[in-house]
């Protein structure tokens, strides 16, 4: 194991790496949810028989997003047709795509008073657009029945296909576009074996020269192994393809038979980095140990909005 000054201290990682799963240090530990708000969110996403990235990535901010009725909705079904190593979904053949899921979507935006919406998908190779239209049916749903709610939508790679899903997507103007690198592309080949790192940097590089209005964002997960040099990269290359918003999180591993946490982050190494992402020229950057793509993604664009338009009132 590295010796790290943005690390826990060595011997604490290498006893919990003995054990078959680690256990969390107290800053990455939450509450069960139990609020009446959290079961009034899961009993309306049953009704509308839409699946949840909160509930298929067991994300540890459930139950304070869904106190708040906030919700990621995953499209395309709960099936991926990948096996990377961080993530908690199922792999496998997905079911048809359900022709009732954008107006689906849209009536639980409507239900729930939802602001800011954020739609993601499982990958869907078994596709000839690999899920681009329905992204765009969902942003096109949303719109008709919510034209006040700002949509951000995290999509996959859209492997060997994304130019036109890219452009498809973009056409359909949602206010947020979001990728995320997920890691550093050392461990690609064992954390994300099916997707490449420059295929999904050109993806983010082109949703700006298509429509430099649209914000995009990115993330990645600390804990995987990476080296802070390597994360200091992603960054320049994040800004190099005029990446709006980085957020940066603590792997968890969700089952035994995934990749293991090398190391648990400390909220000050959290801070340092995003320190550094800052000075580097991102518009917004949210790192800490429970920072997940969506999280707050509703204030974080009111934040991101403002952050624009001061930086182009200094420039006027």
């Amino acid at each position: 194991m590295r010796s790290h000054r943005y690390l826990a201290p060595m011997n604490d990682i290498t006893s919990l790496a003995r054990e078959p799963r680690q256990r969390k240090p107290d800053w990455i530990r939450v509450k069960a949810p139990t609020s009446a708000g959290f079961a009034e969110t899961r009993a309306l996403m049953r009704s509308k028989s839409l699946t949840t990235v909160c509930e298929e990535a067991a994300c540890p901010n459930i139950g304070e997003c869904w106190s708040k009725k906030h919700a990621t909705v995953m499209i395309l079904g709960d099936t991926c047709t990948r096996a990377c190593a961080f993530c908690n979904v199922k792999t496998g053949m997905p079911r048809a795509v359900d022709p009732m899921e954008p107006q689906n979507v849209a009536d639980a935006a409507a239900q729930m008073g939802l602001q800011h919406i954020v739609v993601t998908s499982v990958d869907r190779d078994d596709l000839p657009d690999g899920g681009a239209k329905q992204f765009v049916r969902v942003i096109e749903a949303i719109r008709k029945a919510n034209p006040t709610t700002t949509i951000e939508i995290l999509t996959p790679d859209f492997r060997n296909k994304h130019e036109a899903a890219v452009e498809a997507i973009v056409a359909a103007r949602p206010d947020v576009y979001n990728h995320n690198l997920e890691t550093v592309p050392r461990l690609y080949p064992t954390i994300r074996p099916g997707a490449r790192y420059y295929a999904s940097l050109r993806l983010l590089e082109m949703v700006k020269k298509l429509d430099p209005s649209i914000f995009t964002k990115s993330g990645v997960m600390l804990g995987l192994g990476e080296e802070r040099l390597e994360v200091h990269q992603v960054m320049d290359d994040m800004r190099s393809a005029d990446v709006d918003f980085l957020t940066m999180g603590q792997y968890l591993q969700p089952t035994p038979r995934h990749a293991k946490v090398q190391d648990f982050v400390t909220p000050q190494a959290f801070d340092a980095y995003a320190a550094i992402a800052r000075a580097k020229g991102f518009l917004l950057v949210a790192s800490s140990p429970l920072t997940r793509s969506s999280y707050h993604a509703g204030d974080d664009f009111a934040k991101m909005k403002a952050a624009r338009d001061a930086r182009l009132a200094k420039r006027a």
